[in-house]
C-alpha cells in the first residue's frame, strides 16, 4: 500500500494486523482520486472510518489544506500516527479516536468526504443519513462512499445528490454531491 502522488509519492503505508481492517486496493484508489484530481488541492478533507489513514493521507499527499482521520480502535488510530509521520504531513493532520457516527456531530464542515467502513456493516447507511442531517459537507462538497458493489445506498436528501456511481469489479465507488448555496459561501 503506497502513496500514489503528490508530495508522499511512493511512501509504503503501514498496515493493519489482522482481518477487521480492509485498505482500499490500489486499483480503486487510483480511480478514487482520478475522480476527484480537480477537488482535492486546498480543500478540508475528512476520512472516517480511516482504518489505515490511506485516503487522507493521499488527499494531504496531493494539496489538502487539511484532513480529520477518525477511527475507533486505538490500534488503527496509532497506525495513522505512525503513516501520517513516516510521510512528513503531521502540521495538516488532525487525527481523532472515537466512534465516527459521533464524529458528525462536531458541527465541522469539510469539501470532501471518504467513507470506507466495514463491508458488513450498516455504517455507511447511517453515515450517509447523519451527513446529510447534520449538512456537514460545504457547498459543492464531495461524498465518496466505497461499498460492496451489490450493496444499494439509502437515497440522499437535498441539498445532497447521487453523482455517480464506478464499479471496480466487487467493489463500488458512489459519489454524492451538495449542492453549492450563495448565502453559504
Amino acid at each position: 500500500m503506497r502513496v500514489i502522488t503528490g508530495s508522499a509519492r511512493g511512501r509504503r503505508l503501514k498496515e493493519l494486523e489482522g482481518m477487521e481492517t480492509r485498505p482500499t486496493t490500489d486499483k480503486v484508489k487510483e480511480g478514487m482520486f482520478s475522480i476527484i484530481q480537480f477537488d482535492i488541492e486546498g480543500r478540508r478533507v475528512l476520512d472516517l472510518f480511516a482504518g489505515t489513514g490511506q485516503l487522507g493521507i493521499e488527499a494531504l499527499s496531493r494539496g489538502a489544506a487539511e484532513c480529520v482521520f477518525v477511527d475507533r480502535r486505538p490500534d488503527a488510530v496509532e497506525l495513522i500516527r505512525e503513516n501520517v509521520k513516516l510521510c512528513g504531513l503531521e502540521e495538516n493532520a488532525r487525527i481523532r479516536k472515537g466512534d465516527s457516527l459521533a464524529y458528525l456531530r462536531s458541527g465541522e464542515k469539510f469539501n470532501l468526504i471518504f467513507l470506507d467502513p466495514p463491508y458488513a456493516s450498516d455504517l455507511l447507511d447511517q453515515a450517509l443519513e447523519a451527513i446529510a442531517g447534520f449538512d456537514i459537507c460545504r457547498p459543492h462538497g464531495i461524498i465518496v462512499a466505497e461499498s460492496a458493489a451489490d450493496h444499494t445506498l439509502p437515497p440522499v436528501q437535498p441539498p445532497y445528490r447521487l453523482y455517480r456511481e464506478y464499479r471496480y469489479g466487487k467493489i463500488k465507488l458512489t459519489v454524492y454531491h451538495r449542492s453549492g448555496n450563495e448565502d453559504d459561501e
